[in-house]
């Protein structure tokens, strides 16, 4: 799967610097605005201990990873939803994403230039809220006037269609966002169509310390899947050794935000190992064997027979196929069954 995070805040919030850690790509991080414009895609492991263990255990000659891309956005600012700054670009860029990490600032740093007087991280996440949702309700408007015609036309699907947008709609003057409000499988599948940026699913990362917020952000924040990362801070630890990290007491948190990013979306690893290589690949949580298989190759879906199936940790413990074939521990699964997470799986076709 191609997946696709959006790095997205205001100018100068540590969007690129972020960018620049996560795929140790360099990029422009000059001190002004806007000095990012068009949006830079690097793509990163997702960190995952199994695929080297599992790589150790027969012997595979490659290891590989499942991957996310990072895509580093121009910054946002007050009235992006009318064209302000860099505002349809910046927009339309998070279209195409399918989740969006929110930057935020907390560190007190006079000489990085603020586009907004006050250091406000609540504030900050409202806006950028508000002008996705305000490039919503431009989107609905629009697809509502066309499904007008479409019902005087006695076209049935487009009544259900504009029921659901209308729904969405008042929901979004009331200020909330989509990705916040209960939609059934098939109010889903429509307003999922239309790519709406409230829609995205978010993970809020607080530039800073802990203690540079104040209790009230704390609450804020504490339900909401974010966290904290003075981005500096990593980047210069980041040139250390791992061992030198450990002696100074330094404990990265790219990881953490790489797989909570990746958690944010609903994916699992399955896995396949062998001589020629251990790979991690990625599915989305409830999947079937069929659908997994896919992952692989579109003709395993339809072509699927069955699989063979055992968990990563058994197979460690068995010390490797034969073994754990002795002990029954492989099982044969059928269509139905439903992969989980560190699943290692042989596809029948």
């Amino acid at each position: 799967m191609a997946l696709q995070i959006g790095i997205v805040g205001f100018p100068n919030v540590g969007k690129s610097t972020l960018f620049q850690l996560i795929t140790k790509k360099q990029v422009d991080i000059a001190n002004y605005p806007f000095c990012t414009i068009d949006p830079n895609v690097g793509v990163t492991c997702v960190p995952d201990s199994r695929v080297g263990e599992l790589a150790n255990l027969t012997k595979s000659a490659k290891k590989i990873y499942a991957t996310i891309e990072f895509v580093d956005i121009a910054g946002l600012v007050e009235g992006a939803s009318k064209g302000e700054g860099l505002g349809n670009k910046f927009l339309a860029n998070i279209r195409e994403t399918d989740a969006i990490v929110y930057v935020l600032r907390c560190f007190k740093n006079e000489n990085v230039i603020k586009t907004r007087d006050d250091l406000d991280i609540l504030k900050d996440k409202e806006i950028l809220d508000m002008e996705m949702i305000l490039k919503d309700i431009e989107t609905i408007e629009k697809r509502l006037a066309s499904l007008e015609k479409e019902i005087r036309a006695n076209k049935k699907e487009a009544v259900k269609e504009s029921e659901v947008l209308k729904k969405v709609y008042e929901l979004l003057k009331d200020g909330k966002i989509i990705s916040d409000i209960s939609l059934s499988d098939e109010e889903k599948k429509i307003v999922d169509s239309y790519q709406l940026l409230s829609s995205k699913p978010r993970l809020y990362l607080l530039n800073g310390e802990q203690k540079d917020v104040s209790p009230e952000v704390l609450e804020y924040f504490k339900d909401k899947a974010h966290i904290f990362m003075d981005i500096l801070t990593e980047v210069e630890s980041g040139e250390l050794s791992e061992e030198e990290q450990k002696e100074l007491g330094i404990e990265p948190k790219l990881n953490e935000l790489i797989k909570e990013a990746y958690r944010l979306l609903g994916l699992i690893n399955f896995f396949t190992t062998g001589s020629d290589e251990t790979r991690a690949w990625t599915i989305k949580s409830g999947s079937s064997a069929p659908q997994a298989g896919s992952a692989i190759h579109s003709d395993f879906e339809d072509k699927f027979i069955r699989a063979e199936v055992i968990n990563w940790k058994d197979l460690i413990d068995c010390n490797g196929f034969a073994k754990a074939r002795e002990k029954g521990m492989i099982r044969t699964e059928g269509k139905e069954y439903i992969v989980k997470d560190g699943d290692v799986i042989e596809f029948k076709i």
